[in-house]
């Protein structure tokens, strides 16, 4: 669980190079209580916003903006990599985040990044607790940022 306190704080969660193309949801209320992670998309579609726990201070958030790729792919169903689950290119396909200017790491997730709700609603129907689905996506989010991006503690200015 982390806390946001204001827009700045929620911003310098962010990379520098992120932070560029940061839209904010609606309707954010300041001081924010993020139990799990915070994703939200922007109102073009082309970009996805997700805040987890950073891997150096699971106190402290860290912030990644994805982009969606245009995969142009015709009926099939993939597998999201950190949730699991199934569903049709429209649903779930290849966001990618750059690295730094010449390098950037893609990963088939969700397109909305509502791992968390797909994850409640298989526990609720196979009578498992959230948390025990919860855990290893927090985890395969953090892997993400530590290997994908060389992410260990939170960017400041």
């Amino acid at each position: 669980m982390f806390r946001i306190e204001t827009e700045k704080d929620l911003l310098q969660a962010f990379r520098p190079r992120d932070r560029k193309t940061l839209e904010l949801p609606e309707g954010i209320k300041f001081p924010l209580f993020v139990r799990d992670y915070l994703a939200w998309t922007e109102p073009a579609g082309t970009r996805v916003f997700l805040m987890l726990p950073s891997p150096g201070d699971s106190r402290r958030p860290m912030g990644i903006s994805f982009r969606r790729d245009s995969q142009g792919g015709g009926p099939g169903s993939c597998m999201c990599d950190w949730c699991h689950s199934y569903g049709a290119a429209d649903e779930i396909g290849l966001l990618t985040t750059d690295v730094n200017s010449k390098r950037r790491v893609g990963i088939n997730l969700c397109m909305d990044l509502r791992c968390k709700e797909k994850l409640e609603s298989v526990a609720d129907r196979s009578g498992r607790h959230p948390l025990e689905l919860m855990q290893p996506l927090m985890e395969r989010m953090v892997r993400f940022a530590r290997e994908a991006l060389g992410v260990e503690t939170v960017p400041r200015d």
